[in-house]
């Protein structure tokens, strides 16, 4: 991501890339010490050069990485970070999912847990990193940090509110409302 990013040029096109990682607690450069893992569950932790703080990836979850010329569309961060959380709140519109954004805690929440992850890194113009969804995994992992640098904040995920669909086609649909939403 970060040398496809410093490599652009104005008419390199922008582009999603949508991954599922092995089970990793990812840093943001915000991390602070009192939100690092509290047991050692085998789990490695990497720093990332994204915003935020503290989270967890594994599988089952959905990553969408954003490679976008925010200059070329116009965009500033806070209007992207919002334009990410309403492409997720309207896939689980679509679900029966009643979720909303926080302007205090970017993300996307249903009531009051948290279902979908944001952190993002500009250089340059151009934004990398992107956005994690709880589809079906497991969320014990969570248990051991303060998620997002919040103490005591909840996960939940798509299985747990009734969703069986396949992950691969629930990111089939949030990259399509990406596409068109940013």
């Amino acid at each position: 991501m970060r040398d496809f990013t410093l490599a652009r040029t104005a008419d390199t096109p922008d582009e999603l890339w949508q991954v599922e990682h092995p089970p990793v607690y990812t840093l943001g450069v915000a991390a602070k010490a009192e939100h690092l893992p509290r047991t050692d569950n085998g789990i490695p932790l990497v720093r990332a050069d994204r915003g935020g703080q503290i989270t967890y990836h594994g599988p089952g979850q959905i990553v969408i990485y954003t490679l976008l010329d925010l200059r070329r569309r116009n965009l500033g961060v806070r209007t992207l970070v919002r334009r990410l959380e309403k492409a997720v709140i309207e896939l689980l519109d679509g679900y029966g999912i009643d979720a909303n954004g926080r302007e205090d805690a970017p993300g996307v929440y249903v009531a009051g847990a948290k279902i979908a992850a944001l952190g993002l890194r500009v250089r340059n113009g151009c934004c990398y990193h992107g956005l994690s969804l709880n589809a079906d995994m497991d969320l014990t992992p969570y248990d051991a940090i303060n998620p997002c640098g919040y103490p005591g904040l909840e996960v939940t995920q798509l299985r747990d509110l009734g969703v069986s669909d396949p992950a691969g086609a629930i990111a089939e649909k949030l990259l399509d409302r990406l596409a068109a939403g940013i």
